[in-house]
């Protein structure tokens, strides 16, 4: 027989399911990357940097606490968990939006004129 779940957990908040942001994306409309290209201001460089960022953070982040986990200092396994889950599906985000991109290039250069 299965034991019950212990209703000490709780229902999972909405910051416990939400996978981050990704850079500054979306969150500024003075850092959205536009056709007209507003000086340097809200550049696809600057954002692209930004996502990047990002995406490290969170990756450190999931090792700090995997880490905490592993020496006993974090005494809560969900933290870890999720850390590492949200550091996981960022890098899933960032693998397809890269595989896109290089697949929208190749086209690109496939194109003849």
């Amino acid at each position: 027989m299965i034991p019950a779940i212990s209703g000490a957990i709780g229902p999972l908040g909405s910051s416990e399911w939400s996978v981050g942001s990704v850079g500054s994306l979306g969150s500024d409309p003075s850092t959205s990357v536009n056709g007209a290209g507003a000086a340097g201001n809200g550049s696809f460089g600057s954002a692209l940097t930004g996502a990047i960022n990002s995406l490290d953070q969170s990756q450190t982040g999931a090792t700090d606490t995997a880490q905490q986990l592993a020496t006993g200092q974090l005494t809560d396994p969900t933290q870890a968990i999720t850390s590492v889950e949200n550091a996981s599906l960022a890098m899933d985000l960032a693998s397809q939006i890269r595989t896109k991109l290089v697949d929208a290039v190749n086209t690109v250069f496939q194109t003849q004129v």
